[in-house]
Order: structure tokens, then C-alpha cells, then sequence
């Protein structure tokens, strides 16, 4: 994970210069930066200085996840520099979550309006900018609902389909007084036992509702009371594609009657199904087109929502604005949640599921409104199509001379993995990689993802492929020397 722990905040608390100079200055030299050419390793990762401010932050904050500290008055478009002054090409980007590069440009100056001024300084809720969200939205949504973050998001979408569902039984009438009443001691019919179908080796977020539909990690659930919600079986491709395009059609099949099944069984009415159109956490793992319409299919024969979680691939990540755009449904999705490299958090949805009256579904801020004015400022990159081709077309053949390291290369746009035989090797890659001045990530037991900035160009990408070969050579000298 990438901690993002500025220096230049800690220069801030120790510089004698006053807080309006130490920001002109700041202002300036992020005007003068330019991105390198290439990585600059000087110090081992975390460096001296990297642990020195992780050792201060240890004494505030649990820092154990934290791998990197990054120097953002020095980070410039697809380089993170960390605070030893290490150049890393960032092909993670905070998990996915940085759009168009470090200092860009255009988010400086949108930083800098007097708008952005006046949104900080008084943070007023309801703030959704049409030209930020709606222009963009997903065909058959005409409602958005702002949030914090991507859990959140997730889990007020499961408010919505749950009230949606009691509103659809309930009727023309009103709450009665039995519904008042139970619902302040936590029971029903007040407080109704209904579920969320979620599947297998998904993540949906860590809070209580989303963290129950979430089953990638158990270190993400331990300990944690959880509703009793179904998991139904998300299909396992076998690669490639072409090759076991039989078996792969009998396994989403499979999945999908499976499914159906628990949608017309399960022992509490399922008020939605909420799905990731690839499944980052849990290993990047795909279906077809063809499990996805047979979803929305199920889902509305059965007269249940279907949620999708486009928190990790909204934002043309995968070569689409939005990822389930490449289905090419018949009738579109209720709802679809984001976050992310969108800059702010919430979750699209039709009219129909507007609830019946003010502040059942609501927050004090309602989002952030000055994510909303970075988001307006994010234009979709056209290059992702053509870049992730580049990148996975290099990758597939490096997977044929590889093969002890490189498996299963998968993926649409820049949003592209692959599979290492084991997690030891996978860690040992990450941190070969990161050496040579590459900044990745692992997803699933063992993958190695790729979510990089919408700005990766090919140039970025060749700067990669001489570094990754350079690794997969060690791996393969070290352990398989002959």
C-alpha cells in the first residue's frame, strides 16, 4: 500500500518560514517540475529518511502497511519520488486511485481557484457538479448520491435496494406502528431480515455491510460481526481464453444456475446482487460478457437489483469510461458505485430508487464537494485502448520465454494482471521490481496487477519492460540457474 505521507507536510511543522511562504514556495516548485525519463534507485526502499518519518508516524498511527513514503512536492505525472529521493515509475498509483498523474497540471489549477477556495472553507454538502458527475454517468442512470469513499458508497447502495425492497411489499400505505416500534429494538418487521448476494473472492469494502458482502481476504473480516449474507460462485477461467473456450462457457453456466438458484432459495429475500466487473482483491479474475448479460438476465427475472462495483474500473481504466459498458446489456444496471481515480465516491442509480421520503438515505457532508471540482477537472485519456494493447502485447509473449514466473496474462485496457505460481515468488518479483525503481502491486493470493495512471504512455511502458526483464533474468538465474 502506498502511504500517502507527504515530507512536505513534515517540512511544513519544522520550517522557521511562515505558512503562506512555505506554500508560494511549494506552488512554485510544483510549477517547475518535470516528469524523468526514467527510475532513479539511490538508497534501499524504505530508505534512511523514508524511516525516519515512518518511525514518528508509528508513534500516531499504525504504519505497518505502509511501503513507501511519498515526497509529493517532488512527485511529477507517472513518478512517485519517495523522501530519500527515489524516482519510482508508479504502475500502482495508490491502488488504483490517482487518474492523470502526480501535479498534474490541470488539477493544480483547479486546486487553486477561488472555487476551490470557498468549497474547502466552508464545506457545503449536496455537492454534486453536473459537469463532474452527470456528464459522465452510465447509460439508464439519471440520479447520482455522493459519498466518501468507495465502502461507503457500496454500503449506502445496500441501504437503497433495502429500502427499494420494503417500499415495493409495503405498498401505497404508510410505516405502521408495529414497524416504529421494532425497528428501535433491532427487529423485524421494522428492521427486516433481507440480504445482499455478493460472490466469491469479492471485495466490496471494510465496513460493516459492505465488509459482510466482501470475501477476498480473511484478514479483512476476522473478528468482525457479520450479516448472514449468500456468496454465490464467481466463475474460474482457465487461459487461455481461446483455447478452453468450452470448459470457461460450462463453468460460467455453472455459476450462473448456481446463482439463480440462491436468488429463488435463500432463506432471507435477496434485495440486491452486487458484482466488480473484474474482481480486483480477490485475484483480478474475469468473466465474459455472456455471465454478465445472464446476471442482469436472473437478477430481473427475479425482480432483484443488481449493484454494479465499479469503484476499481470506473473511470476508463479498462479502455471504457465504465467497465460494464463492454457487456452491452439489454437493460441497464440499478445501480453503479465509484470511487477512485474518479477523485470522489458515490453511486449512480435510476429514479425509481429514490426513497420515499428526505433523510432516510443521507449524511452530514453528502460527499466532498472539493472532490467533485478535481473530478470535473479529469478528461478521459483515448490513449488506454492503445496503450494497454502495447503493454499486454508484450506481456504475452514474455509469458511463453517466462513461463516459472509469468502465467495467465489477462485483462482489458491498462487494467492487466497475471499470475505467479506462488506468493513467495509473486513477493519476491514486487520487491526485485521496486529496486529497479517500479512501483507494483499483488491482488489475490497470487497475481501482480497493473493500475496505472490513464497518462501512461508507451514510453512508460518501454521504460517497464526493460526493468521487468531485467527481474524476470535474476529470478530465473537465481532459481533456475541451468
Amino acid at each position: 500500500m502506498l502511504k500517502t505521507f507527504a515530507t512536505a507536510s513534515r517540512a511544513a511543522r519544522t520550517s522557521p518560514r511562515s505558512a503562506t511562504a512555505f506554500r508560494m514556495a511549494t506552488i512554485r516548485l510544483l510549477s517547475q517540475l518535470v516528469e524523468p525519463k526514467e527510475p532513479s534507485v539511490t538508497t534501499e526502499i524504505p530508505g534512511p529518511e523514508s524511516k525516519k518519518v515512518l518511525s514518528e508516524l508509528a508513534k500516531l498511527q499504525d504504519a505497518r502497511a505502509a511501503q513507501l513514503v511519498g515526497d509529493y512536492t517532488q512527485s511529477v505525472g507517472n513518478y512517485i519520488v519517495d523522501a530519500d529521493g527515489n524516482k519510482l515509475l508508479d504502475m500502482y498509483c495508490q491502488i488504483a486511485s490517482i487518474p492523470v498523474g502526480y501535479n498534474n497540471e490541470a488539477l493544480l489549477k483547479a486546486a487553486k481557484t477561488d472555487e476551490m477556495a470557498i468549497t474547502l472553507a466552508n464545506r457545503p454538502a449536496m455537492g454534486v457538479l453536473e459537469e463532474a458527475f452527470m456528464a459522465v454517468k452510465p447509460k439508464g442512470m439519471e440520479m447520482i448520491f455522493t459519498s466518501s469513499h468507495g465502502s461507503d458508497a457500496n454500503e449506502i447502495a445496500f441501504k437503497a435496494a433495502f429500502m427499494h425492497y420494503a417500499r415495493k411489499k409495503r405498498g401505497a400505505r404508510g410505516f405502521n406502528a408495529q414497524e416504529l416500534e421494532s425497528v428501535m429494538e433491532n427487529q423485524a418487521p421494522g428492521a427486516p431480515d433481507l440480504s445482499i448476494l455478493s460472490f466469491g473472492s469479492s471485495f466490496h469494502g471494510r465496513q460493516f455491510g459492505s465488509l459482510s458482502a466482501t470475501r477476498s481476504k480473511a484478514l479483512h473480516k476476522l473478528d468482525i460481526p457479520a450479516f448472514k449474507w449468500p456468496k454465490a460462485p464467481f466463475p474460474q477461467l482457465r487461459y487461455p481464453l481461446d483455447k478452453y473456450e468450452a470448459e470457461n462457457a460450462a463453468e460460467e453456466a455453472r455459476c450462473i444456475e448456481e446463482t439463480e438458484q440462491i436468488l429463488k432459495t435463500n432463506a432471507s429475500p435477496i434485495a440486491a446482487v452486487i458484482v466488480e466487473p473484474i474482481q480486483s482483491e480477490g485475484g483480478d479474475r474475469h468473466a465474459s460478457p455472456r455471465f454478465f448479460q445472464e446476471l442482469r438476465r436472473i437478477t430481473a427475472e427475479n425482480d432483484v437489483l443488481l449493484i454494479v462495483d465499479e469503484v476499481q474500473t470506473g473511470c476508463a481504466a479498462t479502455g471504457t469510461f465504465w467497465a460494464h459498458e463492454q457487456w452491452n446489456l439489454q437493460t441497464p444496471p440499478d445501480m453503479v458505485t465509484f470511487s477512485k481515480k474518479m477523485q470522489a465516491a458515490g453511486f449512480y442509480h435510476t429514479r425509481a430508487l429514490v426513497p420515499d421520503q428526505a433523510y432516510r438515505n443521507f449524511n452530514t457532508w453528502m460527499g466532498d464537494p472539493s472532490r467533485a471540482l478535481i473530478a470535473k477537472a479529469i478528461g478521459l485519456v483515448q490513449q488506454v485502448q492503445e496503450v494497454g494493447k502495447y503493454l499486454k502485447g508484450h506481456l504475452e509473449p514474455l509469458a511463453v520465454r517466462y513461463p516459472r514466473v509469468i502465467k495467465n496474462v489477462r485483462g482489458a485496457g491498462t487494467f492487466l494482471a497475471f499470475d505467479c505460481p506462488t506468493a513467495e515468488l509473486r513477493a519476491e518479483l514486487l520487491e526485485l521490481m521496486k529496486n529497479e525503481g517500479v512501483n507494483m502491486g499483488g491482488s489475490g493470493e497470487t497475481s501482480v496487477r497493473f493500475r496505472p495512471m490513464l497518462t501512461l504512455t508507451k514510453a512508460h511502458v518501454n521504460v517497464f519492460l526493460t526493468r521487468f526483464e531485467s527481474v524476470l533474468n535474476k529470478l530465473y538465474k537465481k532459481h533456475w540457474p541451468q
